[in-house]
């Protein structure tokens, strides 16, 4: 696949789904009734979704945890090449996909590699049959600080993960597709020196790398540096924005995504480099697409619009 931003083209841009998770936007009250509601109505959600997405000029979608999963998809549509079908016709496509989801086996676990490499593989055939080729992955997260006994994200850990990382990396290439980490804040491949030792640990050929701007940052790091140093190896990268560092030890544990959030920006509001990063973005094999993050936007037409005008100015 050639892409378009190292061809001399604009970049496509892209978004997670998880952009279309207010409650507001479906006219609900709560988190609790909105995944009610799409559990029980899983096409209208995608329906609504990708008319929003064809409305702000977004073309592309990262599937991530319920209800904009895999599984949501398929109930909807019935099978992959009809879920493509139904986004060919606004002119939509799958980028991604996240392995997400509260039956997704634990890393962490030395006796499960077979359940690991089986999710993804099965993770991996959708992407092939919707015409997509990233599965995106993170490590486990970190330990709260100051447990007992301590969790030291050491050598030792780290290659364990790598191990782990080239046994699926080569079972989803058999199917064209490659996998991708993320660097989620307060999991082990969280500071630049996480993210550096991964690196040099995994195989460039069966191992990628998709930063997140905004979770490097977070972690007190340099987003732009990161994408320097690892150009070559990323696929794909989250363009979102911090307000600054992460000051505090939170708590880790089923409550931490939401206690990150504050320390999140709109585009163009926080501390990211935007110039730096989207010059960095362009020396890279995932210059193609510029996949936009946004959490939960009350109104996901109108901050796709103003994300994507953040981005295309930086890359301008």
């Amino acid at each position: 696949m050639i892409d378009n931003a190292r061809a001399g083209m604009a970049p496509r841009f892209a978004t997670d789904i998880v952009t279309f998770y207010h409650p507001g936007f479906w006219g609900l009250e709560s988190a609790d009734a909105f995944r009610e509601w799409t559990v029980k109505n899983p096409e209208r959600f995608w329906d609504r979704a990708m008319d929003a997405l064809a409305e702000a000029g977004v073309t592309g979608i990262e599937l991530t945890f319920a209800p904009g999963d895999i599984d949501s998809a398929l109930r909807a549509f019935g099978s992959a090449p009809a879920f493509r079908r139904e986004l060919a016709a606004r002119g939509l496509s799958v980028v991604s996909a996240f392995v997400a989801g509260s039956d997704c086996p634990d890393w962490r676990d030395g006796d499960n590699l077979p359940a690991i490499v089986a999710d993804a593989q099965r993770r991996a055939a959708f992407l092939a049959d919707v015409g997509a080729e990233l599965l995106v992955t993170g490590l486990p997260m970190r330990a709260t600080y100051g447990t007992r006994p301590p969790f030291f994200v050491d050598a030792a850990y780290m290659t364990r993960m790598a191990d782990i990382a080239h046994v699926v990396g080569e079972a989803v290439a058999q199917q064209g597709v490659k996998l991708v980490f993320h660097t989620e804040s307060n999991s082990t491949l969280w500071y630049e020196r996480d993210i550096d030792l991964f690196m040099a640990l995994t195989d460039p050929r069966y191992v990628w790398l998709c930063p997140d701007s905004c979770h490097i940052a977070l972690g007190g790091g340099d987003p732009v540096a990161v994408a320097c140093r690892h150009s070559q190896r990323i696929a794909l990268a989250h363009w979102k924005d911090a307000v600054k560092p992460i000051d505090v030890e939170l708590t880790i544990d089923e409550t931490v995504f939401a206690q990150q959030q504050p320390y999140m920006a709109e585009l163009g509001t926080g501390i990211v480099d935007w110039p730096g990063w989207a010059d960095a973005m362009s020396r890279t094999p995932g210059a193609g697409i510029v996949l936009i993050e946004l959490d939960e936007a009350a109104d996901p037409v109108a901050a796709l619009r103003a994300g994507t005008a953040v981005a295309r100015e930086a890359l301008a």
